[in-house]
């Protein structure tokens, strides 16, 4: 497959992008939930949060709160993640096609993959953000919910639906950087890692593995501002601002980047497994990989023989001899004048690949 194939696999068959991206969503959050939960953790704001690195925090979740704790609520991804990411990638497809068909020029190119994740992205946490408050509720320190149903009913009657989208904002200001500086690091690492743009797994991995890294480690300021949002643990904030001003009188300036290490060891696998995992699907479920598997079924050939049987012809050049049989003339009149076609086999007429043996006249008056 060359260049121009898979860079256009397929950009305007909508499902298979949405197949993709779902497989590809669902597979990141949940191979890398555990991780998810400790950088959660992490980034809490109470005076009795450890600090004592990923390794120390997770085993003091599963010997605390049993060895299922860091999975808790990872339904509630399952079932964010998987709608979010079909949007996400089938948006992210198409706009790019459209920018880059209508722009001529490729140096914009880089520009236009992070407009297209910015725009894709405001899609993307419109659904993703409930599914991240329930998630993050799950994952807090002496969390009082047990399951996803409960989590969502006492939030809802609580505090209303503006507790699902009260980081919505932040969360917008945290990941349309993230996401533009992820895809434009990942279409510029392809360019070096995958110079054919074949589908390269290997070049796949390592390229989304160093856009996820480097896109984490600027934003993490506003992830630890979104994790406060978003559980209201410790102190109360109602916005970006407070958020903001709340993380700087509880933890000075470094409290910014805590569980920096926790948020790139959770990205890097896990955009290194999106990618990898949507670029195949986008690979296989493509219309142009189905046309190389073509289906090759010998026809079949009716004869009269003298023995009545169905003849298969071989893909070789042998001759099968036929038993003389005489077509009936065929004649045709118009405005032109007339066509008559007679077409007979003889008794030596012989069946091959070429049919010399065919007598086909035709006369015109």
């Amino acid at each position: 497959m060359n260049f121009e194939d898979y860079e256009t696999l397929p950009t305007k068959n909508v499902s298979t992008h949405m197949t993709a991206g779902a497989f590809a969503g669902i597979m990141e959050h949940c191979l890398m939930y555990p991780v998810d939960s400790v950088k959660t953790r992490m980034q809490s704001l109470l005076p009795s949060a450890g600090r004592d690195g990923i390794g120390k925090t997770f085993l003091r979740m599963v010997q605390h709160e049993g060895v299922f704790r860091p999975v808790r609520g990872m339904p509630a991804v399952i079932l964010g993640a998987g709608p979010a990411h079909a949007f996400y990638f089938s948006s992210y497809e198409y706009l790019k096609e459209v920018m880059i068909t209508h722009v001529s020029n490729p140096g914009y190119n880089t520009a236009i993959y992070g407009l297209a994740g910015c725009i894709s992205t405001v899609l993307h946490d419109a659904i993703m953000n409930p599914a991240e408050v329930v998630k993050q509720r799950m994952q807090m320190y002496n969390s009082p919910y047990n399951s996803v149903i409960e989590c969502m009913r006492k939030v809802y009657k609580a505090e209303g639906i503006q507790a699902f989208y009260r980081s919505y904002t932040t969360q917008l200001m945290m990941n349309i950087p993230f996401q533009s500086i992820h895809f434009m690091v990942y279409e510029v690492a392809q360019t070096v890692t995958n110079k054919d743009r074949k589908y390269n797994p290997p070049a796949h991995m390592v390229s989304g593995a160093l856009a996820g890294a480097i896109a984490a480690a600027i934003t993490t300021p506003l992830d630890v501002c979104k994790t406060l949002l978003n559980t209201q643990q410790g102190e109360k904030a109602t916005g970006l601002l407070q958020a903001i001003k709340t993380v700087y009188r509880l933890g000075g300036p470094t409290g910014y980047f805590r569980g920096i290490q926790a948020r790139i060891l959770f990205q890097m696998p896990g955009t290194a497994i999106c990618w990898s995992t949507y670029e195949f699907f986008k690979y296989f479920l493509s219309t142009n990989r189905f046309d190389e598997m073509r289906l090759v079924t010998p026809s079949t050939v009716l004869a009269e023989t003298d023995s009545s049987h169905l003849i298969t012809p071989s893909p070789s050049t042998e001759k099968v001899s036929l038993k003389p049989r005489e077509l009936p003339a065929m004649s045709g009149a118009g405005l032109y004048g007339s066509i008559s076609f007679n077409t007979m086999h003889t008794a030596d007429t012989s069946f091959s690949n070429s049919r010399d043996s065919t007598i086909f006249d035709i006369s015109h008056t």
